[in-house]
């Protein structure tokens, strides 16, 4: 086994630090030696995660879509520590439901959160990562390569940060940057846990063998990913079996690869129209906590 290079002194920007992936992420962090800042828009949940990492630890309340507001957590970073090594753009979203049904603000919050918050966070980043000849880390999904129904906006969007990814890869190298993309499957995070209250979201994950629909911890997760971070990798797989899936990623959307998925698209959809007639089109596209921040932005959006 390769030896994992120490992290001690090294500063690290991980978006989305409040809860799941991100938080278990920044812990680990600061557990070998390095110096997290923690970004999120969710203020308590954030300040819980620094509270567990003591040290006075750096923390920026911070919608990622807003390119200013993460302009502004670097210029936090750099006047606190005065460098920044690593930029770690993990904040996501997922919203669900078929093409025909799904609320279309829902469909363009995943892209806003998901794609142009990576842009904005690492965009933001970047002169201070070139400095240090740094690493730039972003959380795609195995959703990359394998494109579920009733799941287009992340798909979409975790496939399009994986091609973000692979081209500034390509630019950065002459000037010393990594590029590295995290490729995981089902992590016990909020995510999945508010998933599995729609049934439709369990009839999905009923299409997959059982070896390979078992959750990770966030904190195995995360060791997995902060070794990848120590060692600068091009792609992260958590766990090890997704880059199997990678390569039989040209099988994945062929007639037999879908089978399953085709056989359970109908009982998605009824699933999800019971609860389109019970909750609404938001709450039946989002899961709890995003609903309510989809519902805050609505009202104030309305006061103004």
């Amino acid at each position: 086994m390769s030896r994992v290079p120490a992290l001690d002194g090294q500063v690290v920007l991980v978006t989305g630090a409040g809860s799941g992936i991100g938080a278990a992420g920044a812990l680990e962090l600061a557990r070998r030696g390095a110096i997290p800042v923690l970004l999120d828009c969710d203020a308590d949940t954030l300040e819980a995660t620094a509270r567990l990492i003591g040290r006075d630890t750096l923390v920026q309340c911070c919608d990622v879509t807003d390119a200013s507001a993460c302009e502004a957590a670097i210029e936090a970073t750099l006047a606190r520590h005065g460098r920044l090594d690593t930029v770690w753009a993990n904040a996501g979203i997922a919203s669900f439901g078929q093409l025909a049904h799904t609320d279309p603000s829902a469909w363009q919050r995943v892209i806003d959160v998901n794609v142009m918050g990576v842009f904005n966070t690492v965009r933001a980043a970047l002169p201070a990562v070139l400095r240090q000849r740094g690493y730039v880390l972003i959380t795609a999904s195995a959703s990359s390569f394998a494109h579920p129904p009733a799941l287009s906006a992340y798909a979409a969007s975790k496939a399009a940060v994986e091609a973000m990814a692979n081209a500034w890869r390509i630019e950065l190298a002459a000037h010393g940057v990594a590029v590295g993309v995290i490729h995981a499957s089902w992590v016990a995070t909020a995510l999945v846990s508010e998933g599995a209250l729609h049934p439709g979201f369990e009839r999905l994950r009923a299409t997959m063998p059982a070896v390979l629909n078992r959750p990770l911890e966030p904190d195995v997760a995360a060791r997995i990913m902060v070794d990848g971070i120590a060692k600068r990798q091009r792609r992260i797989w958590v766990p090890g079996w997704v880059k199997m899936l990678h390569w039989l990623r040209p099988f994945l959307h062929t007639p037999l690869g879908e089978r399953e998925l085709v056989r359970a698209a109908p009982d998605i959809e009824r699933y999800y129209l019971e609860g389109l007639q019970s909750h609404g089109r938001l709450a039946s596209s989002f899961g709890p906590r995003e609903h309510q921040r989809a519902s805050s932005r609505q009202h104030g959006a309305e006061s103004d």
